[in-house]
């Protein structure tokens, strides 16, 4: 009976180590200096979470930004509360600055901050998916 329980534990440990983020999808982020995108949120190192530029618009619609495939939100650490912790990089200015998650549903609230976090400056993102 031991054998069997600690077989069935061992069989399920996997999938719960590997279950998906709550925050895992494709998102769409706030205009910013006239222009938007589609973030897709994964894992990457560590079990951390980052945000891949995968679709970039603008008032005329779709366009080919530069910054498609480039990482937005950088090794982000689910904090277990619905919050995270990283780095956010602005493709207006090509600055990196401390970040900040919350996850509210199929919201999520992202912070840019300087200042050891003083000062933020924040968007609301949509899940697409």
């Amino acid at each position: 009976m031991k054998k069997t329980l600690a077989a069935a534990l061992l069989a399920v440990m996997p999938s719960l180590a590997f279950a998906a983020d709550p925050v895992f999808g494709m998102w769409k982020t706030q205009v910013d200096d006239g222009a938007y995108a589609y973030v897709e949120m994964s894992g990457c190192s560590g079990g951390k979470v980052c945000g891949w530029i995968r679709r970039t618009f603008d008032n005329s619609g779709e366009y080919q930004s530069p910054n498609i495939g480039k990482v937005m939100v950088i090794n982000m650490v689910n904090q277990g509360d619905g919050s995270y912790k990283g780095a956010v990089w602005r493709p207006s200015n090509d600055k990196t600055y401390i970040g900040k998650m919350q996850l509210n549903g199929n919201t999520l609230d992202l912070a840019g901050c300087v200042a050891g976090g003083l000062f933020c400056k924040s968007q609301t993102w949509t899940r697409l998916e």
